[in-house]
């Protein structure tokens, strides 16, 4: 797995081959081949064999992980799903878990818990704990509507109870769910911002569009990556003479893990940084006008040679 923490994960559809490459050029850092919800139930196996195909051929990501979204492993489409992509995915997404007695028999790519019921919620401590679980997730669409829960907010206490089942088990922070408008930009950030302020790190989509909004959202403000690099300065310089208390220029002390925790927000302003804008190639300079040759002097026309007299001539 990648050292550094996803912050987009984009979906693409199993049935939707042709996709794969361009979905791995869009810039998210994960792509997900969904075997699930966005492929019809007689597409499947196609489906399935596409990604088989695309992972068995691949030859290079760029750097992007691949994952893929099998169906519920307590099916027999599933077990199925898993048999074919477990050794050939960089991790698979497991749906619908509600107990960690499905992820007992897990064997092949590192394993993320989709809990997406209220059984998956009661248990996500369990799920989050399990040896062969790399990650987890929430659901929300399916959750929300098992719940009849209306409007994000509502989803919080929920968010939080898997954000602290995945730090409790040392698992990396758990990045939001889809947001399903994909042409609501304004809405989209202010969805990621409030999610960030709950702890949750980045966002899988559904759209590339949406990729360049997520990463905006979840790139720490110039002030919050100016603080972090004091602290980081502050750091090194105690760190080079010795001492073990970290001191603030305004007099105030950091323990480790502020220091830890501006070292990655340093490094996540960088990674998520605009990239500088094209530069304008040279003004080419003005052509003068072609000169024109220049002119011969006019000619005189030729002369007659003076006519003879008359009567000369031979």
């Amino acid at each position: 797995m990648s050292p550094l923490l996803p912050v987009t994960w984009l979906y693409v559809p199993g049935d939707r081959p042709e996709r794969f490459g361009k979905a791995v050029e869009s810039g998210a850092d994960v792509v997900i081949i969904d075997l699930e919800d966005a492929v019809a139930p007689v597409k499947k196996d196609e489906a399935r064999q596409n990604a088989v195909t695309y992972l068995r051929d691949r030859r290079n990501s760029g750097g992007v992980e691949v994952h893929v979204r099998v169906n519920d492993p307590a099916t027999a489409r599933g077990r199925d799903d898993l048999a074919a992509v477990g050794q050939l995915a960089d991790a698979v997404r497991l749906p619908k878990v509600e107990s960690a007695a499905v992820l007992d028999t897990l064997t092949g790519a590192p394993a993320y818990a989709l809990l997406e019921s209220a059984a998956g919620i009661v248990a996500a401590r369990e799920i989050a704990a399990h040896p062969r679980v790399a990650g987890v997730a929430l659901g929300e669409q399916d959750l929300a509507a098992e719940l009849a829960i209306t409007g994000e907010q509502a989803l919080n206490h929920l968010r939080l109870q898997v954000v602290l089942a995945a730090a409790a088990a040392g698992l990396p922070p758990v990045p939001m769910s889809v947001y399903p408008d994909v042409k609501d930009e304004a809405g989209l950030l202010a969805s990621c911002r409030a999610g960030r302020a709950l702890g949750l790190f980045g966002r899988t989509a559904i759209h590339p569009r949406q990729i360049p909004v997520i990463r905006r959202a979840f790139r720490p403000t110039e002030e919050e990556a100016a603080r972090a690099a004091e602290i980081v300065a502050a750091a090194e310089r105690a760190e080079q003479a010795g001492i073990g208390a970290v001191a603030l220029p305004d007099g105030r002390f950091v323990d480790a893990p502020i220091v830890v925790r501006a070292r990655r927000t340093v490094d996540l302003a960088r990674r998520l940084a605009d990239p500088p804008p094209p530069q304008s190639p040279p003004p080419t300079p003005p052509q003068s006008p072609p000169q024109s040759p220049p002119q011969s002097p006019p000619q005189s026309p030729p002369q007659s040679p003076p006519s003879s007299p008359p009567g000369a001539g031979v």
